[in-house]
């Protein structure tokens, strides 16, 4: 085989470094008249120099960066960028990807056409990182298809790779940086994959949570919990102790619920993370929640209202003072919602103080309280100080009890305008829950300007979307039976929405402003089925027929709707929900409208 260009340099170079005698040298030159191998990896492979050390020494002598690969290092879903034929081919492998840039491990990164190549494949900028040809390969085998092979690299490290986790000693406001902490353990570069993956990925959570047989390791992409990873029995301890150290959390309490934060650089950008763990009967559940500033939408306009729907939220936003509510489950975007409603009202002549948690993104013009119960700083506390710091707005995280409630309307009452949001599935029961809470119904009347409910819908994946016709069982569920033979879209699933058929979310909204006739019926207490008949008479679309009409629109699936949306089924049927319009002119309503 004839010897690449640069071959005797290379051996000259290892001994110049000290890591290869004159005799080792000559031996392995013998040796590599019979062998196909190229001489740094010859001697890899013989066991005489590490890796490491060629790689060094060739990056030194071509002046290129260079690089051992290895799991948590590789961005394993990039592969798909190049595939694995033309990679093997190329002798490449993607590590990973920052904004337009991709970072490269190439075995010849001085070949100026595979660059040219990536960079027509990829479309980015191309920096290349040497590694050996062996390496790359071994890789590309091993993430082909997407799958990370995680318990066959777990089941062969030794138990003193993964028994030790030292404390780091950064301060709170410290970042620290993913890329920077690749060199450490194999137990640290697991949970950084992990992590990397999440961010890269779009999730909001990942659950590291304990098996019998070993670890389960997920993470919610818009609102679906998906498998990331599974490592084998006997690595759940060694996870939970590295995340609670990066967290700053007590590693010897197992025993009871503890609560951290960590800041991190993934992806060229700063994440922030709130992670909880909990005991269970198998040991402790974690789960990490990504707070990525890049996937807030704080413009209203952004949210995805619809105009009738806007115009009510902002004349709720114009009064002067007030109270209005944003309700919907964990999860549905209620604090975003918030978020955009203080963007539009901030400015330097008001004084906006919040009171959350967690707090979760921070805001410029804004005061911003983080809960803190265990010092007894609970949200009825903190309310009450607010009041005396001459506030304007005050966004209220949640109210979760009746000393909560009673102070946010009593500010309301008082000439403040008061954000807040509250468990409930839809905007009408709002009312009853904090009447049941306490409140008095004059109170309550006087003091609620609004209400918006809302949901978060995945949307269909415009690269496998396609046209299909609901049963009659699901447009009956959805109050469009009138719709049949009407072709809907959904995605069927492919590469791109891992097979889920769905890529992204969208908000739908129900938005109750407290008009005359509503605030009537508050003031004396009327059941739910009574405001919401009211609302329909008014126009006001339910969060099922929002979600209807965006499945018309093509923006997701009839079954999708039906999942995320709630509907009372005993107003439905209901006498009492059958409204008589007062105006001739009003089309008559149906038990089904609601």
């Amino acid at each position: 085989m004839t010897k690449p260009a640069g071959t005797f340099r290379v051996g000259e170079a290892l001994v110049e470094e000290g890591v290869l005698t004159e005799d080792q040298l000559a031996q392995a030159l013998g040796q590599q008249k019979s062998s196909e191998l190229r001489l740094g990896e010859l001697l890899v492979a013989e066991g005489v120099i590490s890796a490491g050390a060629i790689v060094r020494t060739l990056s030194k002598c071509l002046g290129v960066r260079g690089c051992v690969l290895r799991h948590g290092l590789i961005d394993p879903s990039l592969l798909g960028m190049i595939g694995e034929e033309e990679a093997t081919r190329l002798k490449v492998i993607p590590i990973f990807k920052v904004h337009e840039s991709l970072t490269v491990a190439m075995a010849e990164p001085q070949a100026l056409p595979t660059i040219d190549t990536l960079r027509r494949l990829t479309g980015c900028k191309i920096r290349p990182v040497l590694a050996l040809e062996a390496n790359i390969i071994e890789f590309i085998k091993k993430y082909a298809g997407g799958n990370v092979d995680v318990d066959a690299f777990l089941a062969s490290l030794k138990d003193s790779d993964v028994e030790v986790v030292e404390r780091e000693t950064a301060d709170e406001g410290a970042a620290a940086d993913l890329d920077q902490m690749v060199e450490g353990s194999p137990i640290v570069n697991l949970v950084n994959m992990a992590l990397l993956t999440a961010v890269q990925d779009g999730a909001s959570d990942v659950h590291i949570e304990p098996e019998r047989k070993g670890t389960r390791i997920r993470y919610r992409i818009d609102g679906i919990l998906q498998s990331l990873m599974q490592p084998p029995a006997g690595m759940h301890a060694p996870i939970v102790s590295r995340v609670k150290v990066m967290a700053g959390m007590d590693v010897a309490e197992k025993r009871l619920p503890q609560e951290g934060r960590i800041r991190i650089i993934a992806a060229g950008r700063e994440i922030d993370l709130r992670v909880s763990s909990m005991p269970t009967l198998l040991g402790e559940k974690m789960v990490i929640r990504i707070l990525d500033k890049e996937n807030l939408t704080i413009r209203l306009e952004d949210l995805g209202l619809q105009p009738a729907a806007m115009a009510d939220f902002k004349q709720i936003l114009d009064q002067p003072h007030g109270l209005g509510l944003v309700t919907g489950p964990t999860g549905s975007g209620k604090t975003t919602t918030l978020y955009s409603a203080l963007d539009l009202l901030r400015s330097p002549e008001l004084n906006v103080v919040t009171v959350e948690d967690p707090v979760e993104y921070q805001l410029d013009l804004i005061n911003q309280i983080q809960v803190h119960e265990a010092v007894g700083l609970t949200f009825g506390r903190a309310l009450r100080s607010i009041l005396r710091q001459d506030p304007d707005i005050i966004m209220v995280g949640e109210i979760r009890d009746e000393e909560t409630a009673r102070v946010a309307v009593q500010a309301a009452l008082t000439g403040h305008l008061v954000l807040a949001t509250l468990h409930t599935n839809d905007a009408p029961g709002a009312v009853a829950r904090l009447l049941d809470m306490g409140l008095e119904p004059y109170l309550l009347s006087s003091a609620l300007n609004g209400v918006v409910a809302q949901r978060l819908i995945r949307t269909n994946c415009d690269g496998c979307a396609t046209k299909y016709y609901p049963t009659e069982q699901v447009l009956q569920d959805a109050g469009a039976i009138d719709k049949t033979g009407l072709a809907f879209t959904k995605g069927v699933g492919c590469q791109q929405c891992y097979n889920s058929g769905f890529q992204g979310r969208v908000g739908i909204y129900e938005v109750m402003r407290i008009t005359g006739p509503v605030r009537r019926l508050i003031h004396r207490a009327a059941p739910t089925h009574e405001l919401r008949a009211k609302l329909t008479e008014q126009g006001v679309k339910t969060l099922r027929k929002e979600g209807v009409d965006l499945a018309i629109r093509g923006k997701s699936s009839l079954e999708e709707v039906l999942r995320a949306t709630h509907i009372d089924d005993n107003f439905a049927l209901d006498p009492v929900a059958v409204v008589a319009p007062a105006d001739p002119g009003v089309p008559e309503q149906t038990r089904g409208a609601a």
